[in-house]
């Protein structure tokens, strides 16, 4: 990925997803574009249009934060894609999106085994630990329950973009199969933006984009956001339907690693099918 062309890209298609009357200007007879023009991101931030033009080519290197910030009010950024603003900016400069160097991530299960721990103490919801890469690299045993269509036999090394992407079965597991498309490639760009240059999300944004017209097609829409918190809903081929909520953890100790946590409300149908998963899950595990 180019970083001059992400730059350009991402300011054009927020410049162009912004109307004057939500920026508060008047639309004016004659408009060739619904968005805004150049000029009149450059009168909002109140920068020079030959600056303004310049960042948006993708020359964006050297850019104050005072100027990046006025870019984002100008647009109406919201955090996510401020963020990621800031996060081009840094890899323009060769800084890291932390402000110092990071670890490669891996692609392998984490080696401490307390992680793991931690994981399998978790009994009541869904656990799991995945990297920037969309790889499941470790779950509890209902998350190893939950994600038995994705998982398999357990060869390749599961990976949840793969599996929204390129497998039929993710339709059927995902009723709201269009959002979580547009959720998984959103959360895939925002990740790529801290760290453009890396060849692994370069290889796996290149396969999806070979293999599944979609996955191109978001990817073009330069949409970024961050998981956190939220409900989502499922269609597990053992239990049914299952409306789960979501939180996101930050693992500190493994830069690139975030642990999610999925959990049905007490007392709900969802919670009793999460019960019955376990139970199948352990029967499963006993006979095996």
């Amino acid at each position: 990925m180019d970083n001059r062309a992400e730059v350009r890209e991402f300011l054009m298609s927020r410049r162009a997803k912004l109307t004057p009357e939500q920026a508060g200007l008047p639309a004016g007879p004659n408009r060739r574009v619904a968005g805004l023009r150049r000029t009149e991101v450059a009168v909002l931030a109140d920068v020079s249009v030959e600056y303004y033009a310049k960042l948006e080519r993708g020359a964006i290197a050297g850019a104050s934060a005072s100027v990046l910030d006025a870019i984002a009010d100008a647009l109406q950024l919201d955090d996510t894609e401020r963020a990621h603003l800031f996060d081009l900016a840094r890899a323009a400069d060769g800084i890291p999106a932390s402000g110092r160097p990071r670890r490669r991530t891996t692609r392998q299960a984490p080696s401490r085994a307390s992680l793991q721990w931690t994981l399998e103490s978790i009994t009541g919801g869904i656990a799991f630990v995945r990297n920037q890469y969309s790889d499941l690299l470790a779950t509890n045993a209902l998350g190893r329950a939950f994600y038995s269509p994705l998982i398999g036999d357990g060869g390749r090394t599961p990976n949840l973009a793969r599996f929204q992407f390129l497998d039929p079965a993710s339709r059927d597991f995902y009723p709201d199969w269009d959002l979580f498309a547009e959720m998984c490639v959103a959360i895939m760009r925002a990740d790529a933006g801290r760290s453009p240059h890396d060849r692994t999300m370069q290889d796996l944004v290149g396969e999806l984009s070979t293999r599944s017209e979609t996955f191109r097609r978001l990817w073009a829409a330069h949409d970024v956001r961050t998981h956190g918190a939220g409900t989502k809903r499922f269609n597990h081929p053992v239990v049914g339907e299952l409306i789960l909520a979501y939180e996101e953890f930050t693992i500190t100790a493994e830069p690139g690693l975030v642990m999610l946590v999925y959990t049905a409300e007490p007392g709900s149908p969802s919670a009793e099918r999460l019960q019955l998963l376990a139970s199948w899950a352990a029967t499963q595990h006993a006979e095996a």
